[in-house]
């Protein structure tokens, strides 16, 4: 089995694959008479030419570290954001993709408080909380088109933390 180490999720590292959803900095601007700040536009959703946005909620088993990875998706028609709706951090799998199938894959831990979106034909994995209530918002694609295709490895890998 090949071992992928899972890092802690940033910006700069998931820049390929998305988009990470968080409160760093300053706020854009101030609402609600000063008391709320407001996070401006941090997500650059994409539901294709035939498709709409969709708020669906997921609830997922709760998985563990190591994990097993065999199988990872994409959506080539629509961006795809996962917001967890407990103070939970989750671990997120992507790869680039190389000639239609997953590349080498990237795994990272969220931080208490941040979520993901995943640009369209991002190759990902299963949604995967490690503790908490395993519930998500998810902002995608709804559309009449098929968006999914599957890539199951002939060598599956083991996603560990960092100090496994």
């Amino acid at each position: 089995m090949k071992r992928i180490i899972a890092r802690p999720l940033s910006v700069e590292a998931f820049a390929p694959f998305g988009d990470v959803l968080n409160v760093e900095g300053e706020p854009d601007r101030l609402i609600n008479q000063g008391l709320c700040g407001r996070y401006h536009d941090r997500a650059a959703l994409d539901f294709g030419s035939d498709g709409k946005a969709g708020l669906s909620l997921f609830r997922a088993e709760l998985r563990a570290l190591p994990y097993t990875l065999d199988m990872m998706e994409r959506h080539p028609e629509g961006s795809q954001a996962f917001v967890p709706m407990d103070v939970h951090p989750f671990l997120v799998i992507v790869a680039p993709d190389d000639d239609g199938r997953p590349g080498e894959p990237h795994a990272f831990l969220t931080h208490t408080g941040e979520a993901v979106n995943y640009r369209p034909g991002t190759w990902h994995g299963v949604l995967t909380p490690l503790a908490g209530n395993g519930l998500f918002a998810v902002i995608d694609r709804i559309g009449e088109t098929p968006n999914l295709d599957e890539h199951w490895f002939d060598v599956p890998y083991t996603v560990v933390g960092q100090s496994m």
